[in-house]
């Protein structure tokens, strides 16, 4: 009888080194799919002990004009000043819920001098032109300022934008513009304000979103599809191993039980079609 020494072939393995390749790519995607997830598991956390924590002066979690870490993300703070009205500035191009909108940038300058940005909220496009129909007005005189700390957004190189509007929310680039010492590690989204606006303010941010994603799925499938490269690799060494072994008693009586056992789970109906398929086309449609 012969063996398996095939297998032993250059060819073969060749075919295995294949397969092992593909399970090790499918194994590094699934263990990326993996951190991705960790990374989702830790951002949600992170907000969800931040974001409802009673608020703490600015000054505690930004000890200086460029202190930030991402442990502060989403941490709110009170902070007390008056609004440079003048100075405010859109950032264009935040939709929100498929609209087309802006964010309403408004200067908080402090009792030492310092600014602290604040986003005040979300406005929509105006049906007429591409800026919003009313900008409302902040509260005048001094205000006191609850907001949740967010990192600046990095420099958006060609990009431009209108008088008064900005295309990312580039905290060194507002401190050029202002030229005046600004918290650049940090701005705040608007939570509330004391005394309050007099106009109707802009939308406020919206809660982010608790969601894991799909990523501990597509790591399953990723192992699975390593798994299979393997099982394909098996499946097509017993397909050889019965060709070249084809003329053998022992495989010869194996193939005769395999078409008897199929043969056994055919219906009557099964029996009948392949009887009208082989039957002249006279005697098929009496």
């Amino acid at each position: 009888m012969r063996n398996w020494r095939f297998v032993m072939s250059r060819r073969w393995f060749g075919y295995l080194a294949v397969a092992v390749a593909f399970a090790i790519v499918c194994v590094l995607l699934a263990n990326w799919q993996l951190s991705r997830k960790d990374e989702k598991a830790a951002e949600i956390a992170l907000v969800e002990g931040n974001y409802d924590r009673s608020p703490a002066p600015l000054t505690d979690v930004l000890p200086t004009l460029d202190a930030f870490e991402d442990l502060d993300k989403w941490v709110p703070v009170t902070v007390t000043g008056t609004y440079l009205e003048d100075e405010e500035l859109l950032v264009r191009n935040r939709p929100r819920s498929g609209q087309p909108g802006f964010e309403l940038l408004t200067p908080l300058q402090l009792a030492d001098g310092s600014v602290f940005i604040v986003d005040r909220g979300w406005l929509p496009t105006g049906n007429e032109q591409d800026l919003p129909d009313t900008i409302p007005a902040p509260p005048t005189g001094e205000v006191t300022v609850v907001a949740r700390l967010k990192a600046g957004e990095p420099p958006l190189p060609g990009r431009g934008a209108a008088e008064g509007q900005i295309a990312t929310v580039n905290l060194s680039d507002l401190q050029q513009r202002l030229d005046v010492p600004v918290y650049t590690g940090a701005y705040g989204l608007l939570e509330s304000e004391t005394p309050p606006p007099t106009e109707t303010p802009p939308l406020p941010a919206l809660k982010p979103v608790f969601d894991e994603g799909m990523h501990l799925s597509y790591a399953f499938q990723w192992f699975i599809f390593g798994l299979l490269g393997f099982a394909f690799l098996a499946y097509a060494v017993r397909e050889e191993y019965r060709h070249l072994n084809a003329d053998h008693p022992a495989e010869q009586k194996r193939a005769a039980e395999r078409e008897r056992k199929r043969a056994a789970k055919r219906s009557d109906s099964d029996v009948e079609d392949e009887l009208l398929d082989g039957a002249p086309e006279s005697e098929s449609v009496r």
